[in-house]
């Protein structure tokens, strides 16, 4: 389902950053205004597993409303929800969110590749997942799994990111639909949700 500029109707947002992300993420959420109406979900690698101030930073410094993500919530429209230190974070058939304690990946609990592959799941087609600046390759396998069901992949420009190694690993598995600067991310991410207005 696409409208005269190309894109597709989408009806959520998921997100990965390692290294780096934190800056990455609020050049990209910063600008969105008031009333977005998609849901954007977030894994952000955090260096170590104590309580996050993540949704506490975020909600000071962007529009939406911003929570850590709970078991069995539901998604709801316009939020940005942070994954909780310490569990993966997946989507659930009934668009709710399932923490669960399994082995790390790639190092990382939450790991990205679990968002994204719950989320491609979920969602098929109407899913974007946008994978940024980090030091490790999660995010890879599961952004080549949005794009395997028909979502929008998009990848922060390497040669932007504050550590290339993560985008670049996403660009040696697979091609994304757009390979962007964190600027081209977030008026992409106005675009996407006009379109699902």
């Amino acid at each position: 389902m696409s409208d005269a500029t190309g894109l597709p109707s989408i009806e959520a947002i998921v997100i990965g950053a390692s290294a780096g992300g934190v800056e990455a993420l609020l050049n990209i959420l910063g600008p969105l205004r008031e009333g977005f109406v998609l849901p954007i979900v977030v894994v952000l690698h955090l260096p170590n597993e104590r309580r996050s101030q993540l949704a506490e930073v975020f909600a000071r410094r962007v529009a939406l409303p911003v929570l850590e993500a709970g078991d069995k919530t539901l998604i709801e429209a316009g939020t940005l929800y942070f994954a909780a230190p310490g569990y993966h974070l997946s989507v659930e058939q009934d668009r709710s969110f399932s923490l669960s304690l399994e082995d790390r990946v790639h190092h990382s609990r939450p790991a990205i590749d679990y968002l994204f592959e719950s989320a491609a799941d979920a969602y098929g087609p109407a899913l974007a997942a946008v994978l940024l600046t980090g030091a490790n390759r999660d995010g890879a396998f599961g952004l080549a799994q949005v794009k395997r069901h028909g979502g929008l992949t998009i990848v922060q420009d390497p040669k932007e990111a504050q550590v290339a190694t993560m985008p670049q690993a996403a660009l040696d598995v697979q091609q994304p639909d757009y390979i962007l600067p964190v600027g081209g991310i977030s008026r992409l991410l106005v675009e996407l949700e006009r379109i699902a207005c």
